[in-house]
């Protein structure tokens, strides 16, 4: 019963973050986004870029790198398109004149995916072009099901010019199959995740022994080739059995990455071990959807919400 009602839960959460009228609405609430907001504080770098920037120097100093992310997705038009690149670029800048370590991650649907694929290529070049400038990576992160062709076309089409550019995949799709066949084959990164989004029937493998069997076969293709990889994922079996492949094929160009705010003691661990860690920081003011997300993994982590709430 317990376990039903947590997957309850979980389908009404991640039901929720897809929910662009919700969204609207706690933003433009002002009581009701400041009582969300010390939840997901706990998940967050924070709302502006000075902000995040005192977040990644705590775990640079600590010997983490970051891959931080302007939150935001499902932009409609290409004045806030624009507006989101903007921000990439300056936080870009930010990374270079402050000597920081830390990548670029982001949706391609917040700056420009659900416009046009001309406007989404045009302003992940520059994005790329002024990453790269102090050698940062730019990670592409993985959104619905509706838009991962669309996704993997660009991908595909900006990595022929700018090999600073990598992707997510989700191991949870019975589609990854032949994407991760056809994208280990190129010279971007791969961040793999078991992958969050709720999906139409037939599309996905539910979480269980199953689905860490074949997220566990796409890492170790990874490590095995010591192809550029993320292994992102909160599961400490997962990591358990990642840190033997490491440990097995002694690959140089991976990252054991984790979100903020979730188990990060076992990363400290992991990263005192001696194995590279990565801390995924996000920060702005759109994080209802990710804040839906957070607790849609865990749904037990509403109640430490409720106490984050009223603390």
């Amino acid at each position: 019963m317990e376990q039903e009602l947590l997957k309850i839960a979980s389908d009404a959460l991640k039901k929720a973050a897809l929910n662009e009228d919700a969204k609207s609405f706690v933003l433009q609430n002002d009581k009701l986004f400041k009582t969300l907001k010390k939840a997901a504080n706990r998940y967050i770098g924070g709302e502006t870029i000075d902000e995040a920037v005192l977040t990644i120097k705590k775990f640079n100093e600590n010997g983490f790198v970051v891959t931080t992310d302007f939150m935001g997705e499902s932009i409609r038009n290409e004045k806030e398109a624009i507006e989101a690149t903007n921000e990439f670029l300056s936080f870009a800048k930010v990374v270079t004149s402050e000597k920081l370590n830390s990548s670029i991650s982001l949706d391609l649907s917040h700056i420009g995916l659900l416009v046009s694929r001309d406007l989404t290529i045009t302003n992940l070049k520059l994005i790329c072009d002024e990453a790269n400038k102090s050698n940062q990576e730019v990670i592409i992160s993985m959104e619905g099901t509706d838009r991962t062709d669309m996704i993997i076309d660009i991908y595909q089409e900006v990595l022929k010019t700018h090999s600073n550019l990598g992707i997510t995949l989700q191991a949870y799709l019975h589609r990854t199959k032949t994407d991760f066949e056809n994208l280990i084959k190129l010279s971007g990164s791969i961040r793999i995740v078991k992958g969050a989004y709720d999906t139409p029937k037939g599309l996905s493998i539910p979480r269980g022994n199953e689905l860490d069997e074949i997220y566990l076969n796409y890492a170790e293709q990874l490590l095995a080739t010591n192809h550029k990889c993320a292994i992102a994922s909160h599961d400490s079996k997962i990591h358990s059995k990642t840190l033997e492949l490491i440990d097995k094929y002694s690959p140089t160009n991976y990252v054991l990455e984790r979100l903020l705010g979730i188990c990060n003691e076992d990363l400290q661990t992991y990263k005192d071990r001696g194995y590279k860690c990565r801390m995924y920081v996000v920060y702005g003011k759109e994080w209802y959807l990710y804040l839906c997300n957070r607790w849609a993994e865990y749904p037990l982590n509403l109640f430490r919400g409720l106490a984050d709430i009223v603390e």
